[in-house]
């Protein structure tokens, strides 16, 4: 099928738009992603960054901008999202524990969806939109660990967990961790996959190092394995 529009520098945009979707990309490899000159790459990333269509991470990186999942959100399009709310309550209440849905945001993980465990007694809440590190943490593993090998290498620099610990996450298909994080929180993650089989969202169980133990996956694994599969059975309905 023919992808030109016949108006050449809408599909020259989209074509960025297209290649960021992968995640962070410098200008050289904007350039090699889109076969554009590099004047023309630069030019337009920076026309999009200027309506917010594209941002730039902590090292320069371009990546898609906050403004798409506005604009997603307002279509009422965002399937995944609308789909967030029960599947994380059911999850929450299963578990007895917090739920939090994650996307990835150049080298930050943001909550997009939240439920948290309700009543008294300790807990770990995370605020939806919350910026947390990819360097550590449950949801940061999963959302690293089915990355290319570039970015997965680039992504273990400073990370507290490892190479051989990623493995191990794409062997069983979920991850935990144990005072990574955050020391007293303990966690399991699994990741949300779009259509095409792209890791493209976490879903976590939170709470108390107390209450899940030095291995949450145990405990909760189950549960968060079903909730991503879910959530990403929601995806594929509406491809």
């Amino acid at each position: 099928m023919d992808k030109s529009s016949g108006v050449g520098v809408l599909d020259k945009a989209v074509g960025v738009l297209t290649a960021l979707e992968a995640g962070p990309l410098s200008l050289a490899q904007l350039v090699s992603a889109t076969q554009l000159s590099r004047p023309t790459a630069h030019r337009l990333a920076v026309a999009l960054e200027h309506h917010r269509l594209v941002t730039r991470d902590l090292q320069g990186r371009f990546v898609l901008g906050a403004r798409l999942g506005e604009l997603a959100a307002a279509a009422g399009e965002d399937r995944l999202l609308a789909s967030a709310g029960p599947v994380l309550t059911a999850l929450r209440d299963s578990a007895h524990e917090s739920a939090q849905l994650y996307r990835r945001q150049g080298d930050v993980r943001v909550c997009v969806a939240a439920a948290d465990r309700p009543g008294p007694g300790l807990r770990d809440s995370v605020p939806v939109g919350a910026s947390l590190s990819m360097h550590a943490g449950s949801a940061a593993q999963v959302l690293l660990a089915w990355e290319d090998p570039e970015r997965l290498h680039r992504g273990l620099s400073g990370a507290a967990f490892t190479a051989a610990g990623l493995a191990a996450v794409r062997r069983r298909g979920w991850a935990s961790s144990a005072a990574e994080r955050e020391d007293g929180v303990a966690s399991v993650s699994a990741p949300v996959r779009s259509p095409a089989g792209r890791v493209v969202a976490a879903v976590s169980v939170s709470g108390p190092l107390q209450r899940l133990g030095r291995q949450p996956g145990r405990l909760h694994a189950e549960a968060v394995l079903a909730a991503a599969s879910r959530l990403s059975e929601s995806l594929a309905r509406s491809a």
